[in-house]
């Protein structure tokens, strides 16, 4: 399993950016769920501070748009 592995590695030098950032990602995942410990990235991060500030400008959904986007991804 380890040869197979290995092989991969070395072939990945050869991808597109946006797949060695997929794999990347993906790496991220299994060692955080191997660990227990995850590390947001730094896109995750801003995403984050983007919303507590719009939570703060109190730019909050209505109960009524909470729902209708609920009914929405349940198929309703």
């Amino acid at each position: 399993m380890i040869e197979t592995a290995k092989r991969l590695l070395e072939r990945v030098s050869s991808w597109p950016e946006e797949d060695i950032e997929k794999l990347e990602e993906a790496a991220r995942a299994i060692e955080a769920w191997r660990s227990g410990e995850y590390h947001a990235t730094e896109e995750e991060l801003q995403a984050i501070d983007e919303a507590i500030a719009e939570l703060e400008r109190g730019e909050v959904a209505t109960e009524a748009q909470v729902q209708a986007a609920f009914a929405k991804f349940r198929g309703a």
